[in-house]
């Protein structure tokens, strides 16, 4: 089963989005709302994907994927996600470290296994 966190500053879409990952065959491992939750919850959890909301409140979706790039031995796919057009960020979502982009309406785990097979991502377990 893939294994996936989601970072998202929205206790709402964090549940919300749990449940249908949970249901789609992705197991969420774990749940973070800050650049800080995202960075200790990859190196403790080591999912085979993070997904990254772009807007994370009062810090940036796009630095925090930098973070978790470059933190040590957390080489895991991120995706990008956000209630906005992928057309809004394109040029940023071009130059981050991230393997895709996800809009919220269309996050499944089909959608998150696309991303992963466009790239050769991690294959399930």
């Amino acid at each position: 089963m893939l294994r996936c966190l989601l970072v998202d500053d929205s206790t709402h879409f964090l549940a919300a989005a749990s449940v249908l990952l949970e249901r789609d065959g992705v197991a969420v491992v774990g749940v973070a709302s800050t650049g800080a939750q995202a960075l200790a919850a990859a190196a403790q959890l080591r999912p085979d994907v993070t997904l990254v909301d772009i807007d994370l409140g009062g810090e940036s979706g796009f630095e925090v994927s930098w973070r978790l790039a470059q933190q040590a031995g957390t080489a895991v796919p991120i995706i990008l996600t956000s209630a906005h057009d992928e057309e809004d960020y394109a040029e940023l979502i071009a130059e981050s470290p991230a393997i895709g982009f996800l809009s919220k309406t269309a996050l499944s785990g089909r959608a998150i296994r696309d991303v992963l097979d466009r790239v050769g991502g991690p294959r399930e377990q």
